[in-house]
């Protein structure tokens, strides 16, 4: 016999073996035992969940010869007839391409037709939300009033596109979702039935990626079991087969983000687009990883709720404590974003490593809990005696003086005091391309007739073997807003733990009265100093 996939094998046969929808099985139940079966269902929920088969397996309980508290005894001509899918009594349909007009009238025409074996005529329609307006307002007449052999069940993933006129005809029944654990118990029978040996850490990780699906969780299973074939299933090797990351990874990825150290985040994002990994899924189990961290941050008691072993919780909830409630939260929302982003767009890393950069400059957004985020990394400064730009604190001990380069603005060249006026513009030219994720590091400053382009040290790293193209890049957009200028242009690198301000004169503040703003990209225009 051929192979067959592990959810289509395991599927169950009776109520009992369904797993976590226990509010639905004991009403059907209660029907077929106290003889009250409607003549219209509607199941809905999300994939997986056991809808198409509750339905198979009410439809032979109904019909079963001698059910056994509800259940199909499985044993009678008409279980087994329905079960190998020869009975004539039970009907699927698939309604994604059986929608029409002509599909319902065909269907009005069979139900007038009685079970050949078993009392009920069953028609199970699957996708039950495709079939169109027209062939749901011919269906309305059939469904009130079938003949008193038939039973309608309609299953669907979206309810909400199912007409309140047919929702009124229906008993309707909302699968939820499967829980974690219902899903990794099952998992862990299936297993030892199969003579697989596997880790809790790994069926447990898989049963949390699986959302609450069944089926997802027994294929995901299905394909790390194959990947390694004849050997122990573990949590490395499930990582490995399904381009997921380790906690360890989203542990120090944490930390870097909470100690301000870009490159060190980039390094990890490198890392990991490197190893070939899902950024997706890397993105998704971050937020998730981010959720704990706001619950254990929320609550000490919370053990259960996070799934995570008892030592990586007590890391969770030290780590908790070195953030705000509210920067949690922005994280989250900011991850969020990208995660919705990044589905169908092309740059995924470049929008991954800016979605990350915002995480550690909150000055990058100008929205209510940035500048939370702000005032908390000030506070922070302030604690360990660093010195803030603004503040009359006095010099912290570690800190290195440095004298300031002095620009005499009288003599910047009028060439590049007319693009210093556009910066913004400028700026906004080059975030579209390749070089997005550096340009908030840049600085404009003078050397003579030569422009500096001076890039803090967190925008180094980003820059590493691209100097050329990055300046060609730049020379070919201020050329598009000052034509006919020619620009001499060179990159300066500040070194860790120097400040731009504290070595520069801040051109940007001199000219800021005189500015372009970029209120449209497709005009740029000068102002006269």
């Amino acid at each position: 016999m051929s192979y067959m996939a592990l959810y289509r094998k395991f599927r169950p046969r009776e109520f009992d073996d369904v797993k976590g929808q226990d509010h639905i099985v004991t009403t059907l139940k209660n029907q077929i035992v106290h003889n009250r079966i409607g003549h219209a269902y509607l199941f809905c929920g999300t994939r997986g969940t056991g809808k198409t088969t509750i339905a198979k397996i009410f439809a032979r309980a109904i019909n079963c010869e001698h059910p056994i508290d509800g259940s199909p005894c499985g044993e009678c001509a008409s279980c087994k007839s329905i079960l190998d899918g020869s009975s004539m009594d039970v009907v699927e349909m698939d309604a994604a391409s059986n929608n029409g007009v002509e599909n319902i009238r065909q269907l009005r025409e069979d139900v007038r037709y009685g079970p050949t074996q078993g009392r009920y005529k069953v028609y199970i329609i699957d996708e039950a939300h495709m079939i169109t307006s027209s062939a749901f307002n011919a269906f309305l007449k059939t469904l009130e009033e079938p003949p008193s052999y038939v039973v309608f069940i309609l299953a669907t993933t979206e309810v909400n596109s199912i007409p309140i006129t047919i929702l009124s005809r229906c008993q309707r029944y909302d699968f939820k979702r499967i829980t974690a654990d219902e899903i990794s118990l099952r998992m862990k029978d299936i297993m030892e039935e199969e003579g697989q040996e596997v880790t809790k850490e790994a069926l447990d990780y898989v049963a949390r990626v699986a959302d609450g699906s069944m089926r997802d969780g027994l294929s995901m299973l299905d394909q790390c079991i194959a990947f390694h074939l004849g050997k122990k299933l573990t949590y490395d090797s499930v990582l490995d087969v399904l381009g997921a990351v380790d906690n360890e990874v989203y542990f120090e990825l944490t930390k870097a983000i909470k100690a301000g150290d870009s490159i060190a985040v980039i390094r990890i994002i490198d890392d990991i687009f490197m190893k070939g990994r899902e950024v997706t899924t890397f993105v998704k189990d971050y937020i998730w990883f981010l959720r704990n961290l706001m619950i254990s941050k929320a609550s000490a008691d919370a053990y259960m709720l996070t799934g995570m072993s008892a030592e990586n919780y007590k890391r969770l909830r030290d780590l908790s404590s070195l953030f705000e409630m509210e920067v949690i939260e922005r994280y989250i929302r900011i991850l969020s974003d990208l995660s919705s982003k990044i589905r169908f767009d092309n740059a995924k890393r470049v929008l991954t490593e800016i979605a990350f950069l915002k995480l550690i400059k909150p000055q990058m957004e100008r929205d209510y809990d940035s500048i939370l985020n702000r005032v908390a990394v000030i506070e922070d400064k302030l604690e360990k005696g660093i010195v803030v730009s603004g503040t009359t604190s006095a010099p912290s001990m570690t800190e290195t003086s440095f004298e300031k380069k002095k620009v005499n603005i009288a003599a910047v060249p009028e060439d590049i005091k007319e693009l210093v006026i556009n910066w913004q513009v400028f700026c906004s030219k080059l975030k579209s391309g390749p070089y997005g994720v550096v340009i908030p590091y840049v600085h404009p400053n003078h050397d003579g007739d030569v422009l500096e382009l001076v890039i803090d040290y967190e925008g180094v790293e980003l820059l590493v073997g691209r100097d050329d193209a990055f300046l060609a890049s730049c020379q070919d957009v201020a050329s598009q807003i000052l034509p006919g200028k020619d620009f001499k242009m060179k990159i300066v690198r500040m070194k860790k733990d120097h400040e731009y301000k504290d070595e520069y004169e801040d051109l940007l503040e001199k000219y800021k009265e005189f500015m372009v703003i970029d209120d449209d990209e497709n005009n740029f225009g000068k102002e006269d100093l």
